[in-house]
């Protein structure tokens, strides 16, 4: 049976034991090589989108969240909802989202022709 050492219980102590800081140690260099591999260029790249947010201008076309492809008419001012971008999605409608809502900034090669 596969399971069978897991079903017989914990067997006796071979005499030999290893440091009691072996584990504590091997858990904080798993840790340093997941943040430097994952959580240290997923922080970059949040700065970086979230720099390119800030620095956005009238004209630019950008790729909410949720999908929606407009281009920035401009910026105001909500005391609820803090400052807000109004994208022009069609010819005689405008929207206005949250900063947090831009998914991607659409580089000049990338645009549509919004009608």
């Amino acid at each position: 049976m596969i399971f069978g050492a897991f079903l017989a219980g914990p067997q006796p102590a071979s005499g030999q034991g290893g440091s009691p800081w072996a584990m504590p140690i091997m858990m904080m260099v798993i840790f340093a090589i997941f943040y430097f591999i994952v959580m240290m260029p997923q922080r970059k790249k949040q700065k970086k989108h979230m720099e390119e947010v800030q620095n956005l201008t009238p004209g630019k076309q950008i790729i909410t969240a949720g999908g929606i492809v407009g281009t920035v008419v401009g910026f105001k001012k909500d005391d609820r909802l803090g400052d807000l971008i109004e994208l022009k999605i069609a010819s005689n409608t405008n929207i206005a989202i949250t900063k947090s809502a831009v998914g991607r900034i659409v580089n000049a090669s990338e645009k549509t022709e919004i009608k």
